[in-house]
């Protein structure tokens, strides 16, 4: 059974990736990697590897991939915050049913803190939001 590579391979890193062209076509039959670019996908830059100039598809495969990319993001970021709201519930129902008073002075104020602080933004975005509709 053969698998057809991709034409390219993009190494994800913070903020973006590495961009490769994969070879099989070689004598030796071995997976080669050529580094063509290098993407910051939070600034949406492209920047050629060295002295290389990309072609007009290689920069529509790395822009189709950005898109993903940035789209995946985020969806993860939404999900993370999803998980933070179960969070918060979870922590609720630990606090009310299973910490010890030790635990509870080890976090009390740091979550107090924490959800005064998410608090005085979600109003103050609430008020904006409702404010310009």
């Amino acid at each position: 059974m053969t698998h057809e590579l991709p034409e390219f391979y993009f190494r994800v890193r913070e903020n973006g990736a590495m961009v490769y062209r994969v070879d099989t076509e070689n004598r030796q039959r071995r997976i080669e990697m050529d580094q063509i670019a290098v993407v910051n996908v939070n600034k949406g830059e492209i920047k050629p590897q060295g002295d290389r100039e990309l072609t007009p598809g290689e920069m529509e495969e790395i822009r189709t991939w950005m898109e993903a990319r940035q789209a995946l993001l985020a969806m993860r970021e939404l999900d993370d915050i999803h998980r933070a709201v179960d969070h918060l519930n979870l922590t609720a129902q630990w606090a009310q049913a299973k910490a010890t008073p030790e635990q509870l002075d080890q976090v009390t104020d740091a979550l107090l803190l924490a959800m005064h602080d998410l608090r005085t933004v979600l109003v103050r975005k609430k008020a904006d939001r409702l404010t310009k509709s």
